[in-house]
């Protein structure tokens, strides 16, 4: 794909979250309001959704861009042993639903990103989140895959691009900070 092209795809993709802007405003909602409430997120993904995880969680213990409480996020991504350790006794589908079962307490709440929607991980903590009654957001592209329907709150890129709904994602992660930094300053 040319330069052009993908400028083109990820401005059309950024400039269609307009057409999800209610389940944005839900996302944001359930975000400020767990927090509100002293509870933590549990965000995962894998490879760039794992970076992207990584992102958020540390916006928010750290901060994003205005001095603040530290606020609880753990990225289930960012421990190296303990994935190895549940990957070789339970499987990589339980890296992250065995981290939300020990590490889940009630009025939590479970955030995955992933571009496809089809990882068997993510549905396991999807189903995990349910199974314990935690609320959930599901940052989804390419029409939510087989993670469409599982999650409280759905976010779904209108688009068929990897890159392109990955870089909403980071996109609405910010938003999401904004939102934060305003509701904790």
């Amino acid at each position: 794909m040319t330069f052009e092209a993908s400028l083109s795809e990820s401005v059309r993709t950024l400039q269609a979250l307009a057409s999800i802007r209610p389940a944005i405003d839900e996302a944001g909602r359930l975000i400020t309001e767990t927090l509100r409430h002293d509870k933590k997120l549990l965000i995962c993904g894998n490879g760039g959704s794992a970076a992207e995880a990584g992102h958020f969680s540390t916006e928010l213990v750290g901060r994003y861009q205005k001095n603040r409480s530290s606020l609880p996020a753990i990225a289930l991504s960012a421990d190296g042993s303990l994935l190895t350790c549940i990957g070789n006794d339970y499987g990589y589908d339980q890296v992250f639903s065995r981290q939300i079962s020990g590490l889940a307490h009630p009025g939590d709440l479970v955030v995955v990103l992933t571009s496809s929607g089809n990882s068997a991980n993510i549905i396991a903590a999807l189903n995990e989140a349910n199974k314990q009654g935690l609320k959930s957001i599901a940052f989804l592209g390419r029409g939510g895959g087989k993670a469409r329907g599982l999650a409280t709150c759905e976010l779904i890129i209108p688009s068929h691009s990897g890159a392109a709904c990955q870089e909403a994602h980071l996109f609405l992660i910010h938003h999401f900070c904004e939102l934060i930094d305003a509701a904790f300053a």
